[in-house]
C-alpha cells in the first residue's frame, strides 16, 4: 500500500507540475487605444494607419483618426506595421469534449442512442483542456462546440476561450441542433483475400438512409404534435429540447456533403420551416440556386481534403468557397482536421482566397459570416462600434502560415496569455540545448 502511495504522489506532482500557469485575464477597465494599425475590420473594409479605441470591453471607436483621452487609466499600444483583425471564429469543433482522441476518458463527445436531441454539449465543455491556448496563438477566440452522433445529436453552443468554467465561457448556449445525415454511399467490405466482397449487411444504403431521414421527421412531426397540445399529462424532455427549433430561435445544422444528403436536408426546411445550416457541404457548389432560394448558409468544414466524388476536380475543395460567394450563399470555413483540431482554419481560409476569393472574402468566412450564421454577428465578428473588443495583432497575413503570427490578443478587452503548452516545450529545450547561443537553429 505505501508503494501504490508513493507511485500516485509521483504522477499526482508530475501532473501538476505539467500544468499550465495560464490564468483568464481580469475584465477590462479603462481605455485601451490600437494606432498604427492596418485594420481589417471583417466586413470587407481595410483601414491603413487606423486606429481602435476600447472601453470596458467594448469597441467604443474605429476609424482613420481617434481621439485619445488623457489620463492614467489609458494604455496606447503602438502596432506600426502589423495587422489587426477580429478575432477568428471556428464554427464547427469538438474544443473541449475531445482532449485525446486514442484515450475513451479524455472523449465526451457523443451520447449512446440515435435520437438524443437534448443533450446539451455546453455542459462537457473543458476550460482546462490543453488544446484551447493552441488555438488562441494562431487567432481564434470562439468556437462553436459541437456534439457528435450518429443522428440527433444535440445543441451545440459557443464559447469564447478566456474562461474559469464554461457557464464563464458561455457565448451564445444551444444556438444550434445537430443532425448527421446518413450516408447514402456504398461501402464495400474487403474479404480475407483482399477482394471486394458485397456491400455490409447487403441493404441498399439510399434505402436505409431514407428511412432513417424519415425517424427523424416522424420525431419532429410528433414533437409538433405535442406543442399543439393545451397541455400534458407528462413532460416529454426530447420534445421539449426541440422548442426553440420550431419558434426558428435555434438552427437545424445537417451535416451532408454529397447533393442527395443535402437535398434530403432541405426537407426539412419545406415541412418544418426550420432555419438549416449544411455542414460539411462539399458538394454545395452544385445546388447554389437551392440554397440562396431557402436561406440556407454553408460550413465548409474541411477544405483542405480529397473532393467526395470521384468525378469532381481535384481541386474542387479549394474553389466551392468561390462558388458559394459568387452565388450570394452565406459560408463559413471551419477546420474539422482531427490533426490541427481547428488551427488550420485561417490557412484553410487563405487557400479559398488563392481559388478565387478576395483576401477580405476569406477573411469574412472566419469571423464575421461565422458570427452570422452563429446568431452572434451582433456582438462579434468585426471590428465595428459597439461590438465586443475580439481582436487579434499579427506580425503578417493571418492566412499566409509563412507571415502569420500572433503576437496579442484581447477577448472582450482582456488581453489574454498567448502561453501554450507546445511554446513551453519549445523553451524548455531552447533553454535545455543551449539553442539561443547556437546560430543556425
Amino acid at each position: 500500500m505505501k508503494k501504490i502511495f508513493i507511485v500516485f504522489f509521483v504522477f499526482a506532482f508530475i501532473n501538476a507540475n505539467a500544468q499550465e500557469t495560464v490564468l483568464p485575464a481580469k475584465p477590462q477597465k479603462g481605455i485601451i487605444v490600437i494606432k498604427n494599425a492596418t485594420i481589417h475590420t471583417g466586413n470587407g473594409k481595410v483601414i491603413e494607419k487606423g486606429m481602435i479605441r476600447i472601453k470596458d470591453g467594448k469597441i467604443e471607436e474605429v476609424g482613420q483618426t481617434v481621439s485619445i483621452p488623457s489620463g492614467d487609466n489609458v494604455e496606447v499600444m503602438d502596432v506600426n506595421g502589423k495587422q489587426v483583425y477580429p478575432g477568428l471564429i471556428l464554427p464547427t469543433s469538438s474544443l473541449g469534449l475531445i482532449e485525446i482522441s486514442a484515450v475513451k476518458a479524455s472523449t465526451d463527445a457523443r451520447e449512446m442512442g440515435e435520437m438524443n436531441p437534448n443533450v446539451r454539449s455546453i455542459v462537457a465543455y473543458n476550460t482546462d483542456s490543453k488544446v484551447i491556448n493552441t488555438l488562441r496563438s494562431n487567432g481564434i477566440l470562439a468556437a462553436n462546440i459541437v456534439p457528435q452522433g450518429s443522428l440527433l445529436a444535440g445543441s451545440s453552443s459557443v464559447v469564447q476561450l478566456d474562461a474559469w468554467n464554461w457557464d464563464d465561457a458561455a457565448y451564445a448556449t444551444d444556438e444550434g441542433m445537430h443532425l448527421y445525415m446518413p450516408s447514402m454511399l456504398a461501402r464495400p467490405r474487403f474479404g480475407r483475400g483482399g477482394g471486394r466482397g458485397p456491400q455490409q449487411g447487403g441493404n441498399d444504403p439510399e434505402d436505409a438512409a431514407v428511412a432513417k431521414i424519415e425517424e427523424v421527421k416522424d420525431f419532429f412531426r410528433q414533437a409538433k404534435a405535442y406543442f399543439a397540445e393545451p397541455a400534458h399529462e407528462k413532460t416529454n424532455l426530447k420534445f421539449e429540447s426541440t422548442q426553440n427549433l420550431f419558434a426558428k430561435k435555434q438552427k437545424l445544422y445537417a451535416h451532408a456533403n454529397t447533393v442527395t444528403q443535402m437535398l434530403l436536408a432541405l426537407d426539412f426546411v419545406k415541412e418544418f420551416d426550420f432555419d438549416l445550416v449544411i455542414v460539411g457541404g462539399s458538394d454545395s457548389w452544385q445546388i447554389t440556386d437551392l440554397l440562396k432560394k431557402h436561406n440556407v448558409a454553408v460550413i465548409l468544414q474541411q477544405p483542405h481534403s480529397l473532393p467526395t466524388l470521384l468525378d469532381d476536380d481535384v481541386d474542387q475543395p479549394y474553389k466551392t468557397a468561390a462558388a458559394l460567394q459568387k452565388a450570394g450563399v452565406l459560408f463559413a470555413i471551419s477546420d474539422d482536421d482531427g490533426q490541427t483540431r481547428g488551427r488550420n482554419i485561417a490557412f484553410n481560409a487563405g487557400t479559398a482566397a488563392a481559388y478565387g476569393l478576395t483576401k477580405e472574402e476569406a477573411l469574412a468566412a472566419i469571423t464575421l459570416n461565422a458570427a452570422k450564421i452563429m446568431g452572434i454577428s451582433d456582438k462579434t465578428g468585426s471590428i465595428e462600434v459597439g461590438k465586443d473588443a475580439n481582436i487579434i495583432i499579427s506580425d503578417g497575413d493571418i492566412l499566409d502560415m509563412r507571415t502569420s503570427n500572433v503576437t496579442d490578443a484581447f477577448i472582450q478587452g482582456r488581453k489574454i496569455d498567448l502561453t501554450d503548452k507546445q511554446k513551453q516545450l519549445y523553451e524548455k529545450y531552447e533553454e535545455k540545448y543551449d539553442l539561443k547561443k547556437k546560430k543556425g537553429f
